[in-house]
């Protein structure tokens, strides 16, 4: 029998690619999205639409109610739903974790719990680190979060873990490719001959390209135990150069120039851009807490409980997802 799987938040970066991957398997997909999202990269004919009103349980819980009959359940539900980055600080709390708790209350209430509940978290919850022998980060660490951010995502874990939902969190570090527009600011900039770096110390970096995530989330729906938590990346780091390295060859530059910037100078920048945000109404990408993720040291990730909880397996390197990247980036018309 085809398996019925919902993704809530589909119209996000890694949800179309989600979906996508979700319909190459052959399951029978619902697309979960506000009706203000965009469906640009949702155009399958295949898809289900269900359109969410997050204003509580009781308009979730009927939405859940119209899409499928009593006797129905979806075996899987992803929810990718979250932000990354607002105009108030509480609005992380009220859409990373507020929504999720009412997500999950309409679902036991409209007799919809699934099989498995994946949630996508992120590896910021864990906070800074070992920023001195930089070892690499693993699910038996205590996560002490150092933005709000990664406290909002904290407590949606949390939450989870109390609610007796059949859940698998996947906490996945940096996630870039084709749709993206956080990365694509450093091709573009990449692409101008400028590479702007972030204080002076070793720096670790790791990434995920997109495609592995969407993989690793039906692998972790088929094949891993309900209660487990998993951090995601791909399997070794890299460095700002070498990732300057591999934008530069892709994009065809000859010479770009390198810019670290100091630490205190970045976070007054951030600080004005945040600032300007508010003001102009809308969220900046650079602000206090992007600050404290570009200020940190140490992102390596151990990707062993993954690799032997359900197979986890990145397929494509950083040189090569760049390298795809930057072509849709051209195709589309954004470089």
């Amino acid at each position: 029998m085809t398996k019925k799987v919902l993704v809530v938040g589909a119209g996000g970066f890694a949800g179309g690619f989600i979906v996508e991957e979700a319909l190459r398997r052959g399951y029978e997909v619902w697309a979960g999205v506000r009706k203000s999202t965009s469906r640009e990269y949702l155009t399958d004919e295949r898809i289900h639409f269900i359109e969410f009103d997050f204003d509580g349980e009781d308009t979730i819980e009927n939405s859940l109610k119209e899409a499928l009959p009593e006797s129905e359940r979806w075996d899987y539900i992803v929810y990718n739903l979250g932000a990354t980055k607002v105009m108030r600080y509480a609005d992380f709390s009220r859409i990373n974790y507020d929504y999720l708790r009412w997500f999950t209350a309409a679902l036991k209430r409209a007799n919809r719990v699934p099989e498995k509940f994946i949630y996508i978290s992120s590896l910021s919850v864990m906070g800074r680190g070992d920023e001195r022998r930089y070892t690499p980060f693993r699910e038996d660490q205590v996560p002490i979060p150092n933005t709000r951010y990664g406290a909002s995502k904290l407590k949606a874990e949390m939450w989870l873990a109390m609610e007796n939902i059949p859940y698998v969190i996947l906490r996945p570090t940096g996630i870039y490719g084709p749709h993206d527009k956080d990365y694509y600011l450093m091709f573009k900039s990449i692409a101008r001959g400028f590479d702007f770096g972030a204080g002076y110390r070793k720096q670790q970096l790791t990434f995920l390209f997109v495609e592995d995530l969407a993989n690793a989330v039906w692998d972790a729906a088929e094949k891993s135990a309900t209660g487990k938590t998993y951090n995601l990346s791909e399997a070794r780091s890299y460095t700002q150069r070498e990732f300057r390295r591999f934008a530069k060859h892709s994009l065809k530059r000859r010479i770009v120039l390198p810019i670290r910037l100091p630490l205190w100078i970045l976070r007054v920048v951030s600080f004005v851009s945040e600032k300007w945000g508010v003001a102009m109404m809308k969220p900046s990408t650079l602000n206090g807490d992007k600050y404290r993720i570009m200020k940190q040291r140490n992102w390596n990730v151990d990707i062993t409980k993954a690799c032997e909880g359900f197979g986890f397996s990145p397929r494509v390197s950083l040189e090569e997802g760049i390298e795809k990247s930057v072509r849709w980036y051209r195709e589309a018309g954004w470089l």
